[in-house]
């Protein structure tokens, strides 16, 4: 009986200290996400690095991301996206050609970090943050678990900044086993978009064909 009794205590001890965890990391992230959602307006630059399931990894793309509220505008080489916080536009500069659709939030945070810290209040389980450098900054590393089984991520881990509760670096892993790695610099919160700024205006992109999937 001693024994169970024991075993019991310390199951109730990991609970407790698990929840503690979980807390620490949702203040983390409550404090990026507050960060985040009290600014007008941020610009950053950004490398997302792919790699598919056979852990072949793809040349690194460089981008730039406006962004205010659950607005963004992401800028690549290739492909340009606007996403006015219901609607969004794919332009595919090689074929000339705008698709148009209403995308989950799942696959908007696929494409876009700053929309992954609204995701984390609902539906992961938050680990304990892990204190890390990344990209030469002392960061905490909180790693997320999606609840429900229907969720195409099959884990997320989301690096922030200690000093300045910005994030630094997103890692995603998809059920099927793609990662994508996203690593932020030049981060900057000192702008005020105009909500046009987040709209695809097709006066500005003459010859563009227009594909709507909605």
């Amino acid at each position: 009986m001693k024994k169970y009794i024991l075993t019991f205590t310390a199951l109730l001890t990991v609970s407790v200290a698990f929840a503690q965890s979980s807390a620490n990391a949702r203040n983390i992230l409550d404090k990026a996400y507050s960060t985040y959602e009290n600014s007008k307006g941020i610009r950053m630059v950004f490398n997302v690095t792919t790699t598919d399931e056979k852990g072949t990894a793809y040349q690194a793309q460089k981008g730039t991301a406006l962004a205010k509220g659950n607005k963004f505008k992401i800028e690549m080489p290739t492909i340009d996206t606007w996403f006015d916080g219901k609607t969004q536009w794919v332009l595919m500069k090689d074929i000339n050609e705008v698709n148009i659709n209403n995308p989950s939030n799942e696959e908007i945070a696929s494409i876009s970090p700053l929309a992954l810290l609204s995701m984390y209040k609902t539906g992961y389980t938050l680990n304990a943050p892990v204190s890390k450098t990344i990209n030469g900054k002392s960061a905490f590393v909180i790693d997320m678990t999606p609840t429900a089984g229907k969720s195409d991520f099959k884990k997320v881990s989301v690096s922030i900044d200690k000093k300045t509760s910005t994030v630094l670096q997103v890692d995603i892993i998809l059920k099927d086993g793609m990662k994508n790695k996203i690593d932020i610099g030049d981060y900057n919160a000192n702008y005020n978009f105009p909500d046009s700024e987040f709209v695809f205006d097709k006066d500005n992109h003459k010859g563009v064909e227009i594909v709507d999937l909605r």
